[in-house]
């Protein structure tokens, strides 16, 4: 190997320890009935923060690249540490719990309800410095809560409370004063789940000097060698 081609490799490995790496994922589909569920099996193999972020209620453009119609679902959104029924309770809510327009916020395209409100039906939520293991993702109607999330339990396996009447009916909005009970009655969802792994911290810039220094001799002598 030439000598600058090889530095250009070493210098390059040790400039990337500095940089974050992420792993986004993303869902969409449709619950089947009101009390149809989404899960997905999350595993981190080393501690990171993770961030979920709904789409289907407010619409926008999801990590994929694919523009979300507004119109569906707003959505309880949660995480459990664990699989299977005995997984246990992070942390979740849904707009029947929260008003996200302060509470947990909207989604990345800045609406809120094309339907006159001012509440806004998607979820944002980070959850800091996680362990490794395996997790679970859930996603279900707003309406249709696991009772973990309201205190009535503490596992996936603790059932749900049930406010959904049968139906899709997430929310009750307001254009120019006038209620509209169900301006979302679809299943639609979307989901993306971002996993950002801590930074490694970068060298110093004298301490680059002295790895640079080094690796140069180390080349040098390879080449004598060669």
């Amino acid at each position: 190997m030439k000598t600058g081609h090889f530095l250009l490799v070493c210098l390059m490995t040790l400039l990337a320890a500095g940089v974050a790496m992420a792993d986004e994922t993303s869902f969409s589909g449709t619950l089947a009935s009101p009390t149809s569920t989404f899960e997905a099996t999350l595993t981190l193999t080393g501690t990171s923060d993770v961030t979920l972020q709904t789409y289907g209620f407010g619409g926008g453009t999801n990590h994929a690249g694919i523009v979300v119609a507004s119109g569906g679902t707003d959505p309880f959104v949660g995480l459990f540490a664990g699989t299977g029924s005995g997984a246990t309770f992070l942390n979740g809510t849904s707009l029947d719990q929260s008003d996200y327009s302060s509470f947990m916020g909207c989604p990345p395209a800045g609406t809120v309800s094309n339907f006159g409100g001012t509440n806004c039906g998607d979820v944002t939520m980070t959850f800091d410095s996680l362990a490794a293991g395996t997790y679970t993702v859930f996603l279900s109607d707003g309406q249709y809560i696991p009772n973990a999330a309201v205190g009535a339990g503490s596992t996936f396996g603790d059932g749900f409370f049930d406010l959904t009447g049968g139906s899709f009916c997430n929310i009750a909005d307001f254009t120019g004063g006038v209620q509209m009970d169900c301006p979302n009655n679809s299943g639609n969802f979307a989901l993306d789940v971002t996993i950002n792994e801590p930074m490694v911290p970068t060298p110093e810039p004298s301490g680059l000097v002295l790895l640079a220094t080094g690796l140069l001799g180390l080349a040098r002598h390879r080449n004598r060698r060669g």
